[in-house]
């Protein structure tokens, strides 16, 4: 099945034949559904914190970066922002100047002047038709504003890594990206004693000098506004990460004769987050952020989640030495089995049928574990994966993040959970990924594989199924102690199309 010329190119990705047949393989048997023990909810899996309990936890983030504790804020930022311009496209590749009343065109235009990227969408259409966007949009040139904005020989938003965008105006004149902003979050919750705060993006090749060009430029003010040094890096998802495409029948799918590979999804990045040289890191989407004036309620729970971590990481770290020395008793060890159930929500049948020892070695094999804390947002209406418990391999339950094509929705009980779903998943971790005795986890060991994704998308109009890799923090994170943390709707503020930037939280 493979010529010469295939096995080269895998060579050169660092992809092995036999990784290719188990692709293949998947595609043939698709990807399981999870096994539900129930939704996620305050009370079963969700802890919902009073302000005492959030105090507390803030406080002990704080004594974790004044005593040395190093983190790493960590932001994927890969890709075009192209799916957040989509009706813009749709649009200016149509055959009317005249957008249909309410739709997102008809908005956007008869809001244009609260876009922070107003005065150099003016500019633009200045350069290009020697006018300007009011003079255009009352001679009903709506479609030549709209490609302005999204097309390469406009402002070329469509083609731009979202982080690069410009998202909010401030009163003095000047204008943040969203990197820019992610630096800003940084300086508030994640300084080091020393002064220091740590960032690193994951970017696309094709946009990692125009990040670096970015960074460049911004940095200075930034430093000087915040107090703090920036340590900035930035990685690019590896070629080895990269997952081959198959046709209908589930053989290689190839253009021009060569096989074709596409990115493995978010879930690829568990490699990247394995490189980092901290202890805890967040983790965060490049587009969730606000200005100044929004972000009291961002900075705030950021450190409460953190604030959590730290305070678990510490018990689990007692707990661990105990049980390595041998220094527990038959009181200590059900101490231990209360504590994974109650705050980690795991479930395992055997911490009722083992005793003494092997209680003990199975208790240290599930606290020895990469560590996170995940911010969960009430259920708004807004798209996100969902918290369930659910079952691992090796027949215990426990917290996971799942998107809905995971759950069988055939499944009349899974059904009428997926109903009663009360939050979802805002992609605002933090994580400990550090043994307790320093060294750091073998994050890909802790993936499970059998929780992929299987779309369809096409190349030059022909279909092909792609796999996408465990979400980074879905199945990527499966074999994690996870605990789930209420945050108010405040923390969570995307921006999945432009029309978000017109929400009062981006117009501070």
């Amino acid at each position: 099945m493979l010529t010469e010329k295939d096995l080269t190119l895998l060579k050169e990705k660092g992809i092995t034949p036999e990784e290719v047949k188990q692709q293949l393989d998947r595609f043939a048997t698709g990807f399981p559904y999870l096994v539900l023990d129930s939704t996620a909810r305050v009370g079963n899996g969700i802890l919902s914190l009073d302000h005492i309990a959030e105090e507390m936890a803030m406080g002990r983030w704080h004594q974790y970066l004044a005593d040395g504790g190093t983190v790493t804020k960590f932001v994927p930022a890969s890709g075009a922002a192209s799916r957040m311009f989509k009706a813009l496209f749709a649009f200016a590749e149509g055959d009317t100047d005249s957008p249909k009343p309410d739709s997102d065109v008809d908005k956007l235009l008869k809001s244009i002047h609260q876009l922070a990227f107003f005065d150099e969408l003016d500019a633009t259409v200045k350069r290009l038709y020697s006018k300007n966007v009011d003079q255009l949009i009352a001679e009903g040139r709506n479609r030549d504003v709209i490609s302005a904005i999204i097309l390469p020989d406009g402002m070329n938003y469509g083609n731009l890594p979202k982080g690069l965008l410009t998202f909010h105006r401030y009163a003095d004149g000047s204008t943040r990206t969203p990197l820019e902003e992610q630096l800003m979050e940084g300086a508030q919750t994640a300084t080091s004693a020393n002064g220091d705060v740590n960032l690193h993006f994951t970017v696309s090749g094709s946009h990692k000098d125009l990040f670096k060009d970015k960074i460049k430029s911004a940095l200075p003010a930034i430093e000087s506004k915040t107090g703090v040094k920036f340590n900035i890096s930035l990685s690019e998802q590896l070629p080895s990460t990269d997952t081959i495409a198959a046709n209908a029948d589930n053989t290689p799918f190839r253009d021009n004769g060569n096989l074709v590979f596409r990115p493995g999804g978010h879930g690829a990045l568990i490699q990247n987050l394995n490189a980092i040289d901290t202890t805890v890191v967040f983790v965060k989407n490049i587009d969730n952020v606000v200005p100044d004036s929004f972000r009291d309620a961002t900075l705030r729970y950021k450190k409460v989640i953190a604030g959590v971590l730290i305070q678990n990481h510490d018990l689990v770290a007692r707990y661990i030495d105990m049980l390595r020395n041998k220094k527990y008793t038959a009181g200590d060890l059900a101490d231990m089995v209360t504590y994974l159930n109650k705050v980690f929500c795991v479930k395992d049948d055997r911490f009722n049928s083992l005793k003494g020892d092997k209680l003990a070695e199975l208790l240290l094999e599930k606290l020895n574990r990469p560590m996170r804390v995940c911010g969960m947002v009430r259920n708004e209406g807004e798209p996100g994966g969902g918290p369930y418990i659910a079952r691992n391999p090796d027949g215990s339950f426990s917290p996971q993040i799942l998107e809905s094509t995971q759950i069988d929705m055939d499944n009349a009980g899974y059904k009428a959970m997926v109903s009663q779903a009360t939050h979802f998943n805002p992609v605002d971790l933090v994580c400990y990924i550090r043994d307790v005795d320093g060294r750091k986890f073998d994050l890909p060991a802790h993936v499970d594989p059998a929780t992929g994704f299987i779309s369809s998308k096409s190349l030059h109009g022909r279909e092909l199924k792609a796999l996408e890799l465990p979400g980074l923090w879905n199945g990527a994170m499966s074999d994690w102690l996870t605990i789930f943390v209420e945050v108010p709707i405040a923390t969570f503020n995307p921006v999945k199309t432009v029309n978000d930037l017109l929400r009062p939280a981006h117009q501070g």
